[in-house]
């Protein structure tokens, strides 16, 4: 059974994620602050991470970049009691691939986490490098090249983007991005493809907040031009 890192230092909400994820069957690595968060996940590889964001020593945006940057592919749920998009888009700009906001229920954890281990033991996308604009998107490393700009696409973007440039011009709703990428019994929301967007955008377009490649269709979702 996997092996899930929980890095979170309220004592009460560690020791919940811990006795339900043990219950579930699967194994659990405990981290309290960031920096112990860090050496657990570089020395002892667990094959998925729930990561607090407010955290002592390190707090999780420093964490995920570290984990990022040493190469590390972990599938990484961003936990947050904050749900305002600044927070949720960092993380996910730093290379975590999806994020849960607190207060939250069990069945919705659990569906995120047998979600993220699937997608983490799929096999590889086939060699695919597009040019989009002036960025230059590797699928199969998950980066994004612009300019002197490098970035880490997480699981979720790649699905968005291949979904998107795969119908190029083509509005795809919203339901069909979360049913197809996240499955719907994982609660997902509309806030939930419309973050990873943001994300997106601010990795690929020169200027996000007027995009000319990843476009919203009012009502609808959005749509691909290249």
């Amino acid at each position: 059974m996997a092996r899930i890192l929980i890095a979170e230092d309220e004592p009460d909400m560690a020791m919940g994620l811990r006795d339900n994820l043990q219950f579930e069957g699967y194994e659990v690595l405990e981290a309290t602050d960031g920096e112990q968060a860090l050496d657990i996940a570089k020395t002892q590889r667990p094959d998925l991470i729930l990561l607090d964001i407010m955290m002592p020593k390190l707090d999780g945006f420093e964490v995920c970049r570290q984990v990022r940057e040493a190469g590390f592919t972990v599938p990484i749920i961003m936990l947050t009691a904050r749900s305002q998009e600044v927070d949720v888009v960092r993380g996910l700009e730093l290379g975590a691939d999806d994020y849960i906001t607190k207060p939250f229920g069990v069945r919705e954890l659990l569906a995120r986490i047998k979600v993220s281990l699937r997608h983490a033991g799929a096999k590889p996308t086939a060699a695919r490098v597009m040019k989009i604009g002036e960025a230059e998107v590797d699928l199969v490393k998950g980066t994004v090249t612009r300019g002197e700009q490098k970035f880490n696409l997480g699981y979720f973007e790649i699905e968005l983007l291949k979904m998107l440039t795969d119908k190029a011009e083509e509005p795809v709703p919203r339901n069909d991005l979360l049913d197809k990428i996240w499955g719907l019994d994982a609660f997902p929301t509309n806030r939930t493809v419309d973050n990873h967007i943001v994300s997106l955008r601010r990795k690929i377009e020169p200027d996000p907040k007027n995009p000319r490649h990843i476009i919203t269709v009012h009502t609808i979702g959005y749509k691909y031009v290249p």
